[in-house]
C-alpha cells in the first residue's frame, strides 16, 4: 500500500492512525499541500479531486479519508474500528462525521487561505474564524458524548473511527489556541488515544515530511 499524504493534514493523519491501529505497513509518500505539490504533476495526474490523502491498493486509488479508513476496516476487521452492531455503527459514524463533516471543512487550509487571500482577512481575525467553528463543533461533540455511557475513548473501551477523527481536530485546534475547557469527556478520550504507541507512532512529529 502507498499512502500519499501530509504530515499536517488531519484527513491524511486519520488514516495513518487507522493503518497504525491496524498494524498495517505502507509507503509513506508526501505531498506538501502548503506548497500547492497536490495541484501539480506528478501528484495532479493520480488523484481526481487533487486532496490528500490518497491510498494506493490492489492496483485501485482511493481518496476520502472516511472512505479510506473504512475500507481498511472491512479488509482487515482486526482490531475493528466499528462497532459489531448496526446501533453502535451509526453513534460512531455519527460522531466521526461531526468533525469531518462539520468542524474540519470549514478549518481546512484551503478555506483559511481563501480567507486571507481572496477576502483579505489578516491572520487575527483568520484565527478568531477557526477558534469559534472549532469551538462550537467541540462542543456540540462534547453533548454527543455525554449522551452515550462512560467510556475510556469515543465509544466504548477500544478505539474507534470517531478517535480516528478527533485526535486530529485536536492536534489542530491547539495550534490554534482554541479553549479546551468544558469538554471532559472529548479530552479524556483525546489523552486515551495519545498514551497508544500507534497513535504516537503516527502523530505529525514522527513523519518523514515533519517541518518543525
Amino acid at each position: 500500500m502507498k499512502l500519499h499524504n501530509y504530515f499536517r493534514s488531519s484527513a491524511s493523519f486519520r488514516v495513518r492512525i487507522a493503518l497504525e491501529l491496524k498494524g498495517l505497513s505502507y509507503e509513506y509518500i508526501p505531498v506538501h499541500i502548503a506548497k500547492g505539490d497536490h495541484k501539480k504533476a506528478p501528484y495532479a495526474a493520480l488523484s481526481a479531486d487533487t486532496l490528500v490523502p490518497m491510498l494506493e491498493v490492489d492496483g485501485q486509488k482511493l481518496s476520502q479519508s472516511m472512505a479510506i479508513i473504512e475500507y481498511l476496516d472491512e479488509k482487515h476487521p482486526a482490531p475493528a474500528l466499528l462497532p459489531t452492531d448496526a446501533m453502535g455503527r451509526a453513534k460512531v459514524r455519527a460522531l466521526a462525521q461531526s468533525i469531518a463533516c462539520e468542524i474540519h471543512p470549514l478549518n481546512n487550509l484551503r478555506v483559511l487561505k481563501y480567507l486571507v487571500r481572496e477576502l483579505k482577512l489578516d491572520e487575527e481575525a483568520k484565527g478568531t474564524w477557526y477558534r469559534h467553528w472549532c469551538r462550537e463543533g467541540l462542543e456540540a461533540f462534547e453533548r454527543q458524548l455525554n449522551q452515550l455511557p462512560p467510556s475510556t475513548y469515543c465509544y466504548g473501551d477500544t478505539p474507534t473511527l470517531a478517535d480516528c477523527c478527533l485526535v486530529p481536530q485536536i492536534f489542530n485546534a491547539k495550534r490554534f489556541d482554541v479553549n479546551f475547557e468544558g469538554l471532559p469527556r472529548t479530552m479524556a478520550a483525546f489523552d486515551a488515544c495519545m498514551a497508544l504507541p500507534a497513535v504516537q507512532k503516527a502523530q505529525p512529529s514522527a513523519c518523514p515530511d515533519n517541518e518543525a
